[in-house]
């Protein structure tokens, strides 16, 4: 009898108290999330007129943040990698959209900074940086192409001339709701990376904003529901994981919490360690020679995004019966060719290529010579042996392409795409004018001719 009215009491005491970290209401749940209300800050009750405006007011509190994103790849888009190679988007060759090179205005919205246009960009600057793109949790700020990562706050007409207006945004909102980063966040860039939703990187596309656990286990919206910075952890705006110096085997033990370590947290070991099968432990023996990746993604774009295979930038320039720039869609209604890019090929529920791979990755620079003769020209090759100990099998996508050269100096040709003048492709569709520009743009040689070559 006691030990039942004891039991009782116990289960009335626990029904009573609080749970430690549930939320009853939306008011409690945001007050859990953050230790400050940034609409009752006093730097942020005023109206901004730009970018800089709002980091400067950032800045009046975090008064480091923007020294610590100068020291970032987001933000210098350089990298040097082990064997001296100068890498990073402001040098590297692509077979997308090629090169930022020239391009700055339109290609520079996914830089996390304003104004950056052409080379004269101050990279010291502290308000240039923009601590809304990674922080907005309101789903409502923009940086409209062509405005070299700029935010528009009062109605404009773009491009001049063009009667098509841009709407503006409410920076001062935005600003006092600012908060950790989310998929979306990251994918706003990293989703659209080629031009597109899916277009660059097959397993990155707008599905993971709200995925299911089919899609992605860590991501699943109602599961686990891990943000981007779950895994790629970052230190002082330091964002581990990079495509640039990739961690192709991880030979340490799973990551615990409160211990410092300098091993990349991003790798499928640093949570799961080197012996993940729990329940049939002989796959264990397969760790060391295949990467996790290899069996756990069998296939990519497969959330319903079409990723891009293949482009082929010779056909570009083409115009329709009625003299405008063509354009051709496929039976599902995607574009498989426009007038400003040329021909493509799109791919869902890809099955991965495999290869070898340690880590090492060798490019094909604006500066390295080409042969024709040597098609398809690796615009990055991957290093690795079965035999050498460092290599995994991995899981990789290919890219092919066809894109322009300049056959006398045999370089691969820097594009001045987009920009509101004449020399642009988009806007000429003249080989030869937008690749004279291109390469005067990075003091690159050219010939006056332009072919194209496999890549």
């Amino acid at each position: 009898m006691r030990t039942g009215i004891f039991m009782a009491a116990i289960m009335a005491s626990m029904l009573l108290a609080p749970a430690a970290h549930a939320a009853s209401d939306p008011a409690t749940e945001k007050l859990l999330k953050s230790t400050s209300d940034h609409t009752k800050f006093k730097a942020l009750q005023q109206k901004f007129n730009s970018g800089p405006e709002v980091t400067q007011a950032c800045l009046s509190c975090h008064t480091e943040a923007s020294k610590q994103i100068h020291k970032t790849q987001h933000w210098k888009w350089e990298y040097t990698s082990p064997e001296g190679q100068l890498l990073g988007k402001k040098s590297v060759i692509n077979n997308f959209c090629t090169s930022v090179a020239s391009n700055e205005a339109a290609c520079n919205i996914c830089h996390i900074g304003y104004g950056w246009k052409d080379d004269k960009f101050d990279f010291k600057s502290e308000i240039n940086v923009d601590c809304l793109v990674c922080h907005d949790t309101t789903g409502n700020y923009r940086k409209p192409a062509g405005l070299a990562g700029n935010v528009v706050t009062k109605p404009m007409e773009f491009p001049p001339g063009s009667g098509s207006m841009i709407k503006p945004i409410d920076l001062k909102r935005i600003a006092q709701a600012v908060g950790k980063t989310s998929r979306d966040n990251c994918g706003a860039c990293h989703f659209f990376g080629g031009g597109g939703d899916g277009v660059k990187h097959g397993d990155m596309d707008s599905s993971l904003a709200s995925p299911d656990k089919a899609l992605d286990v860590h991501m699943d919206a109602l599961g686990l529901n891990f943000s981007c910075a779950t895994c790629h952890l970052t230190q002082g705006h330091q964002v581990p994981g990079s495509r640039y110096a990739p961690t192709a085997q991880d030979k340490g033990d799973a990551h615990l919490r409160g211990k410092e370590y300098t091993s990349n947290p991003t790798t499928c070991q640093a949570c799961h360690g080197q012996a993940p099968h729990k329940k049939i432990a002989k796959l264990n023996d397969h760790t060391d020679k295949v990467a996790c990746q290899t069996c756990h993604i069998p296939t990519y774009a497969r959330g319903g995004v079409a990723t891009k295979m293949s482009w082929d930038w010779s056909t570009a320039g083409r115009m329709g019966p009625d003299g405008k720039p063509l354009t051709r869609k496929d039976a599902k209604g995607r574009v498989i060719y426009t007038a400003a890019k040329g021909d493509f090929v799109l791919g869902e529920n890809v099955v991965p290529d495999y290869l070898w791979f340690n880590g090492r990755v060798k490019y094909t620079l604006r500066t390295d010579k080409v042969e024709k003769s040597d098609q398809p020209i690796r615009i990055n090759h991957f290093e690795g042996s079965a035999g050498d100990g460092k290599s995994l099998i991995w899981p990789v996508k290919i890219m092919r392409g066809k894109q322009a050269y300049d056959p006398v100096n045999k370089t691969l040709a820097v594009l001045h795409m987009a920009g509101n003048d004449d020399t642009a492709f988009w806007t000429n569709f003249n080989w030869e004018r937008a690749v004279a520009v291109g390469m005067a743009s990075v003091g690159a040689p050219f010939s006056g001719k332009v072919d194209f070559v496999a890549t």
